[in-house]
């Protein structure tokens, strides 16, 4: 089973055995927005940096950046809620994932937040 972490800007990563991470908004974040009508997601092959805004959600109550939690290359995006954006606010964690990332440096998954740690700093939140 793969392990799940988290980044403090409200992202979750799951690196599969294909050594992919795929990366989406948390319940937490999701919930926070209310409504999903929009995403835009970064184009394929595109690099980003840890703690780069890659992709946008919009919702009825307000636009977001989605982060990257790691640095790497864009391998895959979710087209899927490109049509359906209310994907993510029925499954954040599951289906409704906004890219996958080619891992520049894998280890770096260690500096993120597992989910005792992740809902530890959701309860510092006011």
């Amino acid at each position: 089973m793969s392990q799940i972490f988290y980044s403090k800007d409200h992202e979750w990563v799951c690196v599969g055995a294909d050594g992919l991470a795929t990366i989406g908004i948390t319940d937490h974040a999701q919930a926070a927005l209310g409504d999903i009508v929009f995403v835009e997601l970064p184009d394929m092959g595109r690099n980003v940096a840890k703690g780069e805004a890659c992709a946008v959600v919009e919702s009825v109550k307000a636009a977001s950046d989605v982060y990257a939690p790691l640095s790497g290359t864009v391998a895959d995006v979710n087209q899927t809620i490109l049509g359906e954006p209310a994907k993510v606010n029925e499954a954040a964690e599951g289906d409704g994932w906004f890219f996958k990332l080619r891992l520049e440096n894998p280890a770096a998954v260690s500096e993120l937040l597992d989910r005792a740690a992740y809902d530890a700093f959701l309860g510092t939140l006011a």
